[in-house]
């Protein structure tokens, strides 16, 4: 039996397609939809880009494409344009994950500069997301996996409108984060550390959707190069997981 291969749909495609960079200088480029096809390819499969099926092209054109773009924020700029902006939120859930780095991520200039951190659990990156309603993501960022996460917190949430009400786990507790909420006009759905003397109160009924974002990341991981992290680079990292967001939740 041949190799399951991925390909973008006809409904994706005219979605993905009008983002795409256009009236650039340089050679012509090959067929789009093929090679991002092949690049999606690769992240769900986690093979090695010099294993890329040659029904996709030449592995080089794949991960040059992918590489370039990464270094030129198109994925970036695709995933937002997608997501756009409807204003506020009612609910947004924040979280973060860890993802093991391969030992073929080692080896860039200053590994914590590319988003890799060292703890007893070994090198690691943490991703950090917002999600929407719907459990849709809306902004990430990534960080070194011993980074704390309200510290992602403080770059994540400015980027995107208030919402009305945000939902995060007891690493979020902080009377910080909760004043610069409330300056926001968005109310905390955050259980209260079991070291406050004197805890707060919080929705316990709307914090059961917090359960939204964990889904999503799981979905997430079903790509094996987000699952693992092989990419040196932090933005070749940052992009692989916003191009698949872009595909998984805002062209279907």
């Amino acid at each position: 039996m041949g190799q399951k291969l991925y390909w973008l749909s006809e409904a994706e495609w005219k979605r993905i397609e009008p983002l795409l960079p256009r009236g650039r200088r340089g050679a012509h480029r090959v067929d789009d939809r093929r090679v991002i096809s092949g690049i999606l390819h690769m992240l769900r499969s986690g093979a090695r880009w010099r294993d890329c099926p040659a029904d996709y092209g030449p592995y080089t054109t794949i991960y040059n494409r992918f590489n370039r773009w990464s270094r030129q924020g198109v994925w970036g700029n695709i995933f937002y344009a997608l997501t756009g902006s409807t204003g506020r939120v009612g609910t947004m859930s924040i979280d973060a994950t860890h993802i093991k780095a391969h030992l073929s991520a080692a080896g860039a200039k200053g590994d914590f500069q590319q988003a890799v951190g060292r703890s007893r659990g070994g090198r690691t990156t943490k991703i950090h997301a917002l999600t929407e309603d719907y459990g849709r993501p809306i902004a990430f960022v990534i960080t070194p996996g011993n980074c704390h996460d309200l510290t992602a917190a403080r770059d994540l949430l400015p980027a995107v409108s208030p919402a009305r009400r945000l939902l995060a786990d007891r690493a979020y507790d902080a009377n910080s984060l909760r004043e610069w909420l409330a300056e926001r006009g968005t109310k905390a759905v955050i259980p209260p550390n079991p070291t406050r003397k004197h805890p707060h109160r919080y929705d316990v009924k709307a914090y059961k959707g917090r359960n939204l974002i964990e889904r999503m990341f799981c979905r997430l991981k079903d790509f094996r190069r987000i699952a693992t992290r092989y990419d040196k680079r932090a933005d070749n990292f940052l992009s692989a997981i916003l191009l698949v967001a872009a595909v998984t939740w805002w062209i279907n």
